[in-house]
């Protein structure tokens, strides 16, 4: 069964499973609330590799940010969210841009965060991440929403022939999205995010592609060498979109939170 919940500020959540809770922090996401349709079925089927003896709560983004937020100030709402719901700390994980997002709730507020699970992503955007998400966002920005997808496609696939069927799909994929404003405050904010990895004191799951080019192999060793308490899973031939495809994702993430609980 899915609960439908209204957080701090407004904020949306789902909530699955029973058990104790992993606050899970929804990546760059079209809607400004909870996600219906094929959105809903796709974060239900991930959920549910997690949710086995836990209740996974996937946090949305709270509703009214505007381009400007920082990182820190979007952190800080997860941050109160967790603290008025569970009034303890808790296992939170993100993918990608929310994995960046959970990486620095873990940073700022230690009292919100037993254990962190950080996919994808790393202390900041590399080069081409940076460039690859400037070109999204300003392409949103336009209204260009068919082409914005398109936009990130050198920084998702590799070689000629992927990206032009990587581009095609984008293009016809693509609508204007629910809450443009929200998703270019959050990539502005990414675009300013560079982690104090030092101050991460929950014990720290990270999982990469070998292969990422948003988020490449020397930035994610670098974090993991910087945060104190911290392990890292690099998978062999995976880039970006396919560190979550890799058999041993979901089985690394539940090892490490069993070992930690």
């Amino acid at each position: 069964m899915i609960r439908e919940l209204s957080l701090h500020g407004g904020m949306p959540a789902l909530a699955y499973g029973e058990g104790p809770p992993l606050v899970y922090v929804r990546t760059l996401v079209p809607e400004a609330g909870n996600p219906t349709g094929v959105g809903r079925l796709v974060e239900t089927r991930q959920m549910n590799r997690l949710a086995r003896g836990r209740t996974i709560y996937s946090f949305g983004r709270r509703p009214g940010v505007k381009a400007g937020a920082t990182m820190a100030e979007l952190a800080a709402d997860v941050a109160e969210a967790i603290r008025r719901k569970f009034r303890e700390p808790v296992e939170v994980m993100g993918i990608s841009t929310g994995g960046s997002l959970a990486l620095q709730v873990a940073a700022d507020h230690h009292d919100a965060v037993k254990t962190l699970v950080a996919c994808a992503t790393a202390a900041r955007l590399g080069p081409l991440g940076k460039q690859v998400q400037r070109e999204y966002r300003d392409r949103l920005f336009r209204g260009e929403y068919r082409d914005a997808m398109a936009a990130l496609v050198p920084g998702l696939a590799e070689g000629p022939v992927g990206r032009k069927a990587m581009t095609r799909i984008m293009r016809l994929a693509s609508s204007k999205p629910e809450d443009p404003d929200g998703m270019i405050a959050m990539l502005d904010a990414e675009d300013g995010y560079d982690l104090d990895c030092e101050k991460v004191a929950a014990p720290t799951l990270l999982i990469a592609g070998e292969k990422d080019l948003l988020y490449p192999r020397d930035l994610v060793e670098e974090t993991a060498r910087r945060i104190p308490d911290a392990t890292l899973r690099l998978y062999a031939g995976r880039g970006h979109m396919g560190v979550m495809r890799d058999k041993a994702c979901y089985p690394d993430i539940i090892r490490f939170l069993v070992r930690n609980a």
